[in-house]
């Protein structure tokens, strides 16, 4: 078993509102040039949940559960960057006050965090309800693998992936597949990656096929070849990132599902191993449909 530095982290509150849908124009066009009216980012998705696909919905964008911000600039960097995946959210007011969750995922751009809940829970929560969140796990390392960053997740989370030293010297890694560099899309070139996502692009139906892509879920693990998260998002061969699948595929030219960065390495220190559990639904005991 992996051992970190998990004891002396600081475990901190930041925290957000549910945070509305936003409509700026009504139309979205596609990327074949057709606009569409379709269901996008925030508020409460009673029915999108992590473990279910990630590719099947009607809408652009779709974060799972529930999408929380905080006006406040700075506070809401604050609850992107610390808070990470896997964990605790607690709602602190409105008719679903003291219900608990946990963090899925982080989704750049509209700079959300996404929260799952129970069914029961989501029906009482309202617009504007507050979740605080225990951010625990920026500044994570694994003992023996200082080339490896680790970020944007709960070391509870971490110790339940079933990660592996292997006898020569490798970490590996649970994930439901590899997805090439060329795929990465919008996000490529952002200045870190401790904050939200960048996504795997879906334009071209025979790679999406071949790269088990038309079967992601929510919450899946994956391994980002040649692609270096160390110190923002690039392309480097011989790199290794792992990330968490937070949003749905997309309609928009360059985008697709949002895949949060857990781990990454500017060598190939990290190899993967393929896993069709390999979810963060699984680890964290949600039932899936």
């Amino acid at each position: 078993m992996i051992k970190t530095n998990r004891n002396f982290l600081v475990m901190q509150s930041v925290g957000g509102k549910i945070h509305s849908p936003m409509v700026s124009s009504p139309y979205r066009i596609s990327r074949d040039g057709e606009p569409m009216i379709v269901p996008a980012t925030g508020g409460i998705s009673y029915n999108v949940k992590v473990g279910d696909s990630c590719m099947k919905w009607v809408g652009d964008h779709v974060e799972p559960g529930v999408s929380i911000r905080n006006e406040n600039v700075p506070e809401n960097t604050a609850l992107m960057v610390l808070g990470c995946i896997g964990n605790t959210a607690k709602v602190i007011s409105g008719d679903a006050k003291g219900a608990k969750g946990f963090v899925t995922g982080g989704h750049g751009g509209i700079e959300h965090t996404l929260i799952y809940f129970d069914d029961d829970v989501l029906e009482k929560l309202a617009l504007d309800d507050r979740i605080m969140v225990k951010a625990f796990g920026q500044g994570l390392k694994i003992d023996g693998f200082d080339d490896v960053t680790c970020m944007n997740i709960d070391p509870d989370l971490l110790e339940k992936m079933d990660i592996k030293v292997t006898d020569d010297g490798m970490l590996e890694v649970p994930v439901v597949t590899e997805i090439p560099p060329y795929l990465m899309g919008s996000g490529v070139g952002s200045s870190t990656a401790f904050s939200g996502d960048y996504d795997i692009m879906t334009g071209d139906k025979e790679a999406n096929e071949k790269y088990g892509i038309n079967d992601l879920r929510f919450g899946d693990i994956v391994l980002l070849r040649d692609c270096n998260n160390c110190y923002g998002r690039d392309y480097l061969k011989g790199s290794v990132t792992i990330g968490v699948v937070v949003h749905s595929d997309c309609i928009k030219a360059g985008h697709g599902p949002g895949v949060t960065a857990i781990m990454s390495c500017a060598t190939t220190k990290i190899k993967g191993r393929i896993d069709k559990n390999a979810n963060i639904a699984h680890y964290m005991g949600v039932i899936k449909k």
